[in-house]
């Protein structure tokens, strides 16, 4: 009996559990209603403050503004060359347009970034911008988040994005640093027209791909890809965050991508086929039109000596051969990579009579990036590499070329490079490329041209060193003519091809605003 009344009691719980849930069903639901429209109606009050800074802009007879968000405007990459170039086109087409650039720089003034930008990529602005110094850039520094990086940096975006919304209301915004989380900040909180230029996805089926498969990479540690557990949960993790990015990046205006290879994930990703297309990045190969292609330390000196008249010059004893690699020292360049390869073509050549050296060429956005060389000199100094190995750090744009001029080999490394400024940097010059067998490099640069080739390919140490072993070893000649080849094939790179193809995909967005 007693079994029995505990079990009518029990059941009498239940029953009494139940009726209160159904009982508070209705009055959750509008609970949950009230919030719903007490929260569109905040966003909505929040909107209309937004939007009646523009609205006084207009009343004042003042144009339509377009910003840029580029919290590393100041650095000397690929990216930074982007954002000044397409400012330069568009203030040419549009001189109605005023121009703003969120930038997250401390420490310079305006005119510093605007002598930055003509020191290292030779570009000087037709007219002004104005600039927006932000102040917590440190939201969206790697570092800051020693674990869930992609979604602590992705979170960081959205804040400091709406500080640069509440500093600044454009009528178009731009992201030309790949924050697509700030897309719809500025789009649904600002009623900003949005576009944006990606450099590289945040997230790619590529990572996808090196998680699933439990490889280690820079951004796959060995204590995760040993795990299956870890392996598992990180793979959910990114699967997440994937949909999470392709919501955020589909609610752009104007999608343009740098590459083949960035245009294939981001169809993938944001399913806009319609807005997105591809612009390659600018690079100024005209630059290095002034470089001889002559003949290089092999060519033959008595052929010299009889252009030079009586005068016959003697063939020093050593030769210099220098490999050159230009780009910013980021963990995914892999400079450890170029080191190692290097070492391995120093033992190969042992015994020859030359003098070989390897150039890295790049910039420093941070503390972060100057202790990474500072790891890099010490990796040198263990391989015995210390007198053969020379950093270049934010170099002048002169430096760089004169570098360049000087180079054997132009060297690249980084995986799945999204496309590659530094590797057209050293076709234009005259380099003989060595660049990785992957990403843009191998599906947009280092490709035939006119059915010939135009550089080499590689994808390990060995394969790096042997390589470089064969393009010394090939005939000045030879050698000649794959530099012909590739700087012929770089034309398509130029600063003008890039203007054209980016006020194309703009022209619409542009437009409308100018109604």
């Amino acid at each position: 009996m007693d079994v029995l009344e505990h079990y009518q009691q029990l059941s009498l719980c239940l029953c009494d559990l139940i009726r209160l849930m159904f009982s508070l069903i209705v009055p959750c639901l509008f609970l949950s209603l009230f919030l719903t429209l007490l929260l569109l109606m905040l966003l909505m009050g929040v909107r209309f403050w937004l939007q009646s800074w523009i609205r006084a802009r207009r009343s004042r007879n003042e144009g339509p503004a377009l910003a840029f968000f580029h919290p590393y405007c100041n650095a000397g990459g690929g990216g930074e060359r982007v954002l000044w170039c397409a400012l330069r086109a568009l203030m040419n087409r549009y001189p109605r347009v005023s121009f703003v650039v969120y930038t997250g720089d401390q420490g310079v003034t305006s005119e510093q970034i605007l002598e930055g930008a003509r020191r290292r990529f030779n570009i000087s602005l037709p007219r002004a911008v104005s600039f927006v110094f932000l102040k917590h850039r440190v939201l969206v520094e790697a570092s800051s988040y020693p674990h869930f990086t992609l979604l602590g940096q992705s979170l960081g975006s959205m804040f400091l994005g709406w500080e640069a919304l509440t500093s600044f209301v454009p009528d178009l915004y731009v992201d030309s640093m790949g924050y697509a989380f700030t897309l719809p900040i500025f789009r649904y909180l600002g009623g900003c027209k949005v576009a944006s230029y990606v450099h590289y996805p945040t997230v790619s089926t590529d990572m996808l791909s090196v998680v699933r498969e439990r490889n280690p990479r820079f951004n796959n540690s060995d204590v995760i890809s040993r795990n299956v557990v870890l392996s598992a949960l990180k793979l959910l993790y990114y699967c997440c965050f994937a949909l999470l990015y392709g919501l955020a990046g589909s609610c752009s205006d104007v999608i343009m991508v740098n590459s083949t290879w960035t245009l294939g994930h981001i169809l993938a990703l944001w399913r806009a086929p319609s807005r997105t297309s591809v612009v390659y990045p600018p690079c100024d190969v005209r630059a290095f039109l002034d470089v001889p292609l002559e003949h290089d330390e092999d060519d033959d000196w008595e052929e010299v000596g009889r252009e030079l008249g009586d005068f016959q010059p003697k063939k020093p004893g050593r030769k210099s051969l220098s490999v050159v690699s230009v780009g910013q020292f980021r963990p995914e360049k892999d400079h450890r990579l170029q080191v190692q390869a290097f070492k391995e073509l120093l033992e190969r050549r042992a015994g020859r009579d030359e003098a070989l050296r390897l150039v890295l060429v790049g910039g420093c956005r941070n503390q972060e990036d100057e202790e990474r060389v500072l790891m890099l000199r010490g990796f040198c100094a263990e391989l015995g590499l210390g007198d053969k190995v020379q950093f270049k750090l934010n170099v002048p744009f002169e430096e760089l070329k004169r570098e360049l001029s000087g180079a054997t080999i132009g060297l690249h490394t980084m995986w799945n490079e999204h496309f590659g400024i530094g590797v057209v940097e050293c076709m234009a010059a005259g380099t003989v490329v060595l660049a990785h067998k992957s990403g843009g490099p191998k599906l947009d640069i280092v490709v035939p041209f006119r059915g010939e080739r135009t550089g080499f390919l590689a994808d390990s140490v060995d394969s790096y060193a042997s390589a470089m072993a064969s393009i010394l070893s090939l005939s000045p000649e030879a050698r000649l003519e794959i530099r012909r080849n590739a700087r012929q094939s770089v034309e398509r790179f130029s600063d003008q091809e890039f203007d054209a193809s980016f006020l194309g995909a703009m022209e619409a967005v542009m437009r409308s605003l100018e109604r």
